[in-house]
């Protein structure tokens, strides 16, 4: 968890300490659309390993981005929620979206 009264002076650098991970910023964009089950995530994100994924998202709740419901059944059903100040991050996600597609087309 990030210690809030020791965050760095530069809004980016903060920024970049909440979702500077690959894998944050591609969890926050497969959790745009809606909840989801941790087995969903793992298919969603190609080459990550149980235990990353599991590591990320532990931190992601730590800082508020996302809730993660767990529901007394067998096998157990855990389901993980963007929470405001995770879809706060849309328009960041927006940016770097049409910032990539500039990119990809001045290339070809």
């Amino acid at each position: 968890m990030i210690d809030k009264s020791n965050l760095p002076p530069c809004p980016v650098e903060t920024t970049l300490m909440l979702i500077g991970d690959k894998w944050k910023v591609l969890i926050i964009r497969d959790l745009r659309d809606g909840t989801k089950r941790f087995g969903e995530l793992k298919k969603s994100l190609p080459g990550i390993s149980q235990k990353v994924l599991t590591a990320n998202l532990r931190d992601m709740e730590e800082n508020g981005l996302l809730t993660r419901e767990t529901f007394p059944e067998v096998p157990p059903r855990v389901e993980y929620t963007l929470t405001e100040l995770g879809c706060s991050m849309f328009p960041i996600l927006d940016a770097m979206a049409k910032w990539g597609t500039e990119y990809k087309a001045s290339r070809s």
